[in-house]
């Protein structure tokens, strides 16, 4: 009995050194471990980069490194107004800081490092419906009109922003097209499973214009011997903040001040004149990527002129008279 009692006891004390050393980690240590576990999953690198950008982003507000006691909800809260009052983010950019730090604290307590399961109350804040902006057919012009593309990097914006539009990819998707993933042929460009963000393989059409335009590019860049299909004017890849900030100079040559011109914009833009244009939401999603038809439906937001052209089109009337 004497032996059984001295096991047990023996077995609590091993439980108890444990649960201490769990608790002694500090957030650095835990976001490490995080870390590790998450490259298991097989993400792509632009993911990875993600988490460590939001923590740092996390380690800016708190300055110090902390206890696993120091962690709370109250800091968490904090965190939130931290982003929306004094960084004066938008909603929308807080709520990606707020999902990566969200998924962080949940590993901890799933792991044991934390007590409490603060990610509970660490949610994403509320946004307005309408948050997507598109442009009109005739701002779109009035961008090109600003862009020499007599000079190479005129030239390749020009063509990025044909491709933005026609086959609606995402910018991390569009600066890691090889040459390769080119089909001019078959007028379709495949992206990589690596690269997109759902990890699939997945093949996006072309229009005519745009295949034109893309292969005078194609032609024009074959000298620089790089796989990558859009570069640099001295052959390098192109970063995505590039072209966010050559998007951004062209809108505001264009007088285009009471909307966000980017990458994401085109998205959005492509996707409601797909639909306005007579194409159907479920090849649509085909082409966006998406496996939620509800996420379809947030990209195409339609104005209310938008809604009495399409019921001008097709009106039930109209089958009738």
């Amino acid at each position: 009995m004497q032996k059984k009692t001295m096991r047990k006891l023996k077995r609590n004390q091993a439980t108890t050194q444990m649960s201490n050393v769990l608790h002694s980690l500090t957030l650095h240590e835990m976001f490490e471990k995080f870390m590790v576990y998450k490259r298991t999953e097989a993400l792509a690198n632009r993911t990875i980069n993600d988490y460590y950008k939001h923590f740092d982003y996390f380690k800016e507000y708190l300055r110090n490194d902390l206890t696993s006691e120091e962690i709370t909800s109250d800091l968490l809260r904090g965190f939130i107004g931290y982003m929306l009052h004094e960084k004066k983010l938008s909603p929308v950019t807080a709520n990606v800081r707020i999902r990566t730090m969200r998924a962080f604290m949940r590993y901890c307590y799933n792991e044991g490092y934390l007590s409490n399961p603060v990610h509970e109350i660490f949610k994403p804040v509320k946004t307005p419906q309408d948050t997507l902006e598109s442009l009109t057919p005739a701002e779109i012009k009035k961008l090109l009109s600003v862009i020499d593309d007599e000079l190479y990097t005129g030239f390749r914006d020009n063509v990025i922003i044909f491709i933005l539009l026609d086959t609606m990819v995402r910018i991390s998707e569009l600066v890691a097209i090889k040459r390769r993933n080119v089909d001019l042929k078959a007028g379709f460009i495949k992206l990589e499973a690596e690269e997109t963000k759902t990890r699939r393989t997945r093949s996006v059409p072309l229009s005519s214009k745009t295949m034109k335009l893309l292969n005078e590019y194609i032609i024009e860049t074959e000298d620089f011997g790089e796989e990558e299909l859009f570069l640099t004017y001295d052959g390098h890849s192109i970063n995505p903040s590039t072209v966010r900030h050559k998007l951004r100079e062209y809108g505001e040559r264009a007088g285009i001040n009471n909307k966000r011109v980017s990458p994401h914009t085109f998205r959005h833009t492509g996707a409601l004149l797909y639909i306005l244009n007579g194409g159907d939401p479920f090849s649509l999603q085909k082409i966006l990527g998406h496996t939620d038809m509800s996420m379809v439906r947030k990209y195409i937001q339609m104005t209310d002129v938008d809604v009495r052209r399409q019921h001008n089109s097709f009106s039930p009337i109209n089958s009738i008279f």
